[in-house]
């Protein structure tokens, strides 16, 4: 009887096993979402940038799109992360009107 108990432990663990090799969570595939509008944004207001922060990057303010008009989000320090770059938020015009672009860690 034992024998059959650690045959079938050892079936599902390798079940659990097999099954995380195949799942890819979709986090893991570098999903992201872009919002589109076709209303320019304004003109950023002038925000002082404060005096270095040992430890932390100046993330600049941005215009925010709120479903019917941009609202302006001041700037903020994030925590540093060695080795990799900080990449502001951005709006970026195309063809088909304008897009968002969050800011993000990269190299």
């Amino acid at each position: 009887m034992q024998s059959i108990t650690r045959k079938l432990a050892l079936l599902a663990a390798l079940g659990i096993v097999s099954a995380g090799a195949v799942y890819a969570p979709t986090a893991a595939a570098g999903v992201s979402v872009a919002v589109g509008i076709n209303v320019a944004p304004p003109e950023p207001p002038y925000e002082a940038v404060p005096p270095p922060r040992p430890g932390y990057v100046w993330a600049p303010g941005y215009w925010r799109w709120e479903g019917h008009r941009h609202v302006w989000v001041s700037g903020y320090w994030i925590p540093a992360r060695p080795g990799f770059v900080y990449h502001h938020a951005r709006w970026e015009q195309a063809h088909d009107g304008w897009h968002f672009h969050e800011g993000y860690w990269g190299h």
